[in-house]
């Protein structure tokens, strides 16, 4: 009941999603992101959200997309109501979608990115948010939620949208995770909070975050 977009940044090597849905809390529930192994989309009529962590820990311990998502995937006997996407870090990715989650339903990769969704209007969101983001100039996580806009114009969630989130992470930068948990046009409000990070006083005080890059970063 929900599209999603991840990516890897081809210029900085950061790592990111966005996803939107007609439900609520889409980020708390869809997205999972690690900056030393990969990020991860977990959706559909029964949402796993273990699967979004379980795929992660397999890619942190060497598997790539395609390989974790397999393991993962494959022992549940809830599977054909869950959907999951993963990219791993070197951009490679990799899906599953059950057959039981509601139609239409699929995914789309190119070289670093990966879409999918279900309950859609049709095959022509995916599509749409795959050149959304592609067409898309300036900032990564601008990027991904011009991919969202671009679904949601293609026709989106059959129900409507309720709620939108977007993740970030790099091992150089602390993560960036927004959320809107509802909203009648989350898409829009998820780029108002974008732009508000980018001022006074959040941005000056976001890059004194540590970092996996340099853990004992402070003010100084």
């Amino acid at each position: 009941m929900t599209f999603s977009i991840l990516a890897r940044d081809a210029k900085t090597g950061a790592l990111g999603g966005a996803a939107a849905t007609g439900s609520l809390c889409v980020g708390g529930w869809v997205l999972r992101g690690d900056s030393r192994a990969g990020m991860s989309a977990s959706q559909g009529a029964a949402p796993s959200t273990l699967w979004g962590e379980e795929v992660l820990a397999q890619m942190r311990n060497g598997s790539d997309a395609a390989e974790a998502v397999a393991t993962v995937t494959g022992p549940d006997r809830g599977r054909d109501w869950r959907q999951l996407a993963a990219l791993d870090g070197q951009g490679g990715t990799a899906a599953f979608t059950g057959t039981k989650n509601t139609a239409w339903h699929g995914s789309l990769s190119a070289e670093g990115v990966i879409v999918s969704g279900n309950l859609l209007t049709g095959p022509e969101v995916l599509g749409a948010m795959l050149s959304g983001f592609h067409r898309a100039t300036g900032p990564f996580a601008d990027r991904l939620i011009a991919a969202l806009a671009g679904a949601e114009a293609a026709g989106g969630d059959s129900r409507g949208l309720q709620s939108a989130a977007l993740l970030v992470v790099a091992d150089d930068s602390a993560p960036l995770t927004l959320r809107i948990d509802w909203s009648e046009d989350p898409v829009p409000a998820l780029a108002t909070l974008l732009a508000r990070t980018r001022t006074a006083p959040y941005a000056d005080w976001f890059p004194t975050v540590p970092t996996r890059a340099d853990p004992e970063r402070g003010h100084d």
